[in-house]
């Protein structure tokens, strides 16, 4: 028997194959970013709750009180998310300049006696009664969105020395010199790694930075191996046996809890190292306590998460309206994704220990708050990137 024409399947054209991959549209980046967004901020309540029970009982005789707190900091930096999604990106090149000396005079007050606070013998904070403000957390972002508008304005130029790399040496070293003093030196740092991403990525050619190594490395070498503390931690990290009681002590702490968790982890609520045994275990050590009690699989879901947001930024990034919105996508994607995989290798013991709290995961006011800047900030871009003429729009 014959198959007829009305029994043959259908053939598949060019037309059919473009209405086909045009039926699947994936979500806009903007609804991409706030789910990311909200699961780690979910995540990061459920899990300062379960690492800060203990230590709030003892110290404050309310197991609440550290989850409390976040609850509060949460619904502050909600509101600054949709604000300053609700802004365009552009509205802040006219001001970046100014922002950026008011980062550096907020950066010089709290070094003074009496008006910052000092605790574990480091002066960062502006005590506002029970609230505390660490300027330098804002600080990264205001030299992120400095940078990105000051590279723009300098396109046509930038392969000059004198006028696209030279003055954010400069500035960079004044923020250095300043967060040292605190000191800082991981924010320090985390300003240089920055600037050298943006610059290159903006087109300044490498050589200049080829120059600069060699004082690179003596300024490394002098503020971490003839720095007393600094050069401890450092030999902690190489072998933290050698000092089990003290300075190797947080990240021995730290391995007992991510090895006694297994493959599964111990159970949410069930880890003992969160007993006062580990320090800062609800926040720059959080992870430690994922481990434990979520076990490998648990850690593994918090790097897909931050992976899955580095991915967005990065699209949002690819995907802007103008080289600004571009660059400060990816300098903001660059910020909140180094401090993730730093923080991720000192509980790992990958990187020397150094105070840097888990983005949305951490317990912590400042930190919180400067991420939701920089998450309103690739919101605004990725509002600007829907709205683009050439996207399709379904």
């Amino acid at each position: 028997m014959h198959r007829t024409a009305i029994d043959a399947p259908p053939a598949i054209t060019a037309d059919s194959k473009e209405k086909q991959r045009l039926a699947w549209k994936p979500l806009p980046l903007e609804v991409q970013l706030w789910v990311e967004v909200s699961l780690l901020i979910a995540f990061g309540l459920i899990m300062i709750y379960s690492a800060s029970s203990i230590p709030a009982l003892t110290r404050f005789a309310d197991p609440n009180h550290y989850l409390k707190r976040q609850l509060f900091y949460v619904g502050l930096g909600i509101p600054i998310i949709c604000i300053v999604s609700r802004t365009s990106y552009r509205s802040y090149k006219d001001y970046s300049g100014l922002m950026l000396l008011g980062m550096i005079a907020l950066l010089v007050l709290v070094l003074i006696p009496g008006v910052g606070e000092k605790y574990n013998n480091a002066r960062r904070w502006f005590g506002f009664g029970s609230l505390h403000l660490q300027p330098a957390e804002y600080a990264k972002v205001v030299w992120v969105l400095f940078l990105s508008n000051a590279l723009v304005k300098k396109q046509d130029r930038i392969k000059e020395s004198r006028v696209s790399f030279w003055p954010f040496i400069v500035l960079c070293a004044i923020f250095s010199a300043l967060l040292l003093k605190e000191p800082d030196f991981g924010t320090a740092f985390m300003f240089a790694i920055l600037m050298l991403v943006m610059l290159t990525t903006a087109g300044v050619p490498c050589r200049y930075f080829m120059l600069m190594a060699p004082f690179a490395a003596f300024g490394l070498y002098k503020f971490v191996f003839l720095v007393p503390y600094r050069r401890s931690r450092w030999e902690a990290f190489l072998n933290p046996w050698l000092d089990p009681l003290y300075s190797g002590y947080q990240l021995i702490q730290a391995w007992i809890a991510v090895g006694s968790g297994g493959f599964f982890g111990k159970g949410l609520g069930a880890g003992q190292q969160k007993l006062l045994y580990l320090p800062e275990s609800y926040t720059d050590f959080i992870l430690a306590v994922i481990g434990e009690e979520l076990g490998f699989v648990g850690i593994v879901l918090t790097c897909l998460l931050f992976f899955l947001l580095f991915r967005t930024g990065l699209q949002i990034s690819r995907e802007a309206p103008d080289f600004l919105g571009s660059l400060l996508a990816l300098g903001l994607t660059m910020l909140l994704s180094l401090q993730a995989l730093l923080n991720m290798g000192v509980v790992l013991g990958l990187v020397p220990t150094k105070g840097m709290p888990l983005p949305f995961i951490s317990y912590g006011g400042s930190a919180y708050t400067a991420n939701c800047l920089i998450v309103g900030l690739l919101l605004s871009i990725a509002r600007s990137c829907e709205k683009r003429p050439d996207k399709y729009s379904g």
